[in-house]
């Protein structure tokens, strides 16, 4: 009996769901990380967010991510994050007042990740406090940096050093905390993360440069994914080998735009060319 209640529990809530969404115009759905904890914050992330025929929010108490959609000619993320930062909840985007955020209950007091404030932004105790992109660093970077050390790795053909580089890499990717990670680092990190995984444990548990470049070929596809939606202050070239695989081609990231490849190395240092830099 309380398995149909529950069934029946989760119909209607799909239905309702599926009826607020379709009375909303000019609908655009985004995806968002808002900190917190319980089912308490649930419901006040989503009774903030939400306005009929206007917004929807739907938020994941596991994975801290809120699903918005929204009439984007009536109103925007920025405004629908900003009455939730005003209910106690931040995001990568806006904090909430430190007053508002000290009166959640106890099991809503989630921990709160520092970030910089925009600078010439006005704060006042009412309103939430806008959080300052351009300044943050991805917490991806000690992933990234480990993928150019088995790149180096590579490009002087040591199998040996690129086994001991992979295995660092593999500890960056295990030791990633998700709740720091904005919302489309996140996505692309899950979709991502048990190739990133598997590429990366064949390239440590090997120290055949042959076996390892094999999987570094995907392993570079799919970082180079991981690295167009994360935050990098520097400049980064993703380029290409058009010999590698019987001429059907490879591609890596390197912080270089001098092309040092690390699917030939010595053999052939310089071939490839950059096909995108990305800032």
């Amino acid at each position: 009996m309380k398995t149909i209640t529950k069934v029946t529990s989760v119909i209607i809530a799909v239905l309702c769901y599926t009826s607020s969404i379709a009375q909303i115009k000019n609908s655009k759905t985004e995806t968002v990380k808002v900190y917190g904890n319980c089912g308490m914050c649930k419901t006040t992330i989503e009774k903030a967010g939400n306005k009929k025929k206007v917004s929807n929010v739907v938020w994941d108490k596991d994975t801290k991510m809120a699903t918005l959609t929204y009439d984007s000619k009536k109103t925007n993320q920025d405004a629908i994050l900003k009455k939730i930062a005003l209910s106690g909840y931040d995001s990568d985007m806006f904090l909430a007042p430190d007053d508002v955020y000290n009166n959640l209950h106890g099991c809503c007091k989630y921990e709160r990740v520092k970030k910089a404030i925009t600078k010439n932004e006005p704060v006042t105790e009412k309103n939430p406090v806008p959080v300052a992109s351009t300044q943050q660093t991805s917490p991806l970077n000690t992933v990234f940096d480990n993928y150019f050390s088995v790149k180096d790795a590579l490009v002087k053909t040591d199998g040996n050093t690129a086994s001991t580089k992979a295995k660092d890499l593999l500890l960056a990717i295990n030791s990633v905390k998700m709740e720091t990670l904005k919302a489309e680092e996140h996505t692309i990190f899950m979709k991502y993360l048990s190739d990133l995984k598997t590429d990366a444990g064949h390239i440590a548990e090997s120290k055949d440069a042959a076996h390892q470049r094999e999987h570094f070929t995907t392993l570079s596809k799919n970082m180079y994914e991981l690295i167009k939606v994360s935050k990098q202050t520097d400049t980064i070239y993703y380029q290409n080998c058009p010999m590698y695989n019987d001429g059907k081609g490879a591609n890596w990231l390197s912080k270089e735009s001098s092309i040092k490849n690390p699917y030939y190395g010595s053999q052939m240092m310089s071939c490839g060319k950059t096909i995108e830099t990305i800032k």
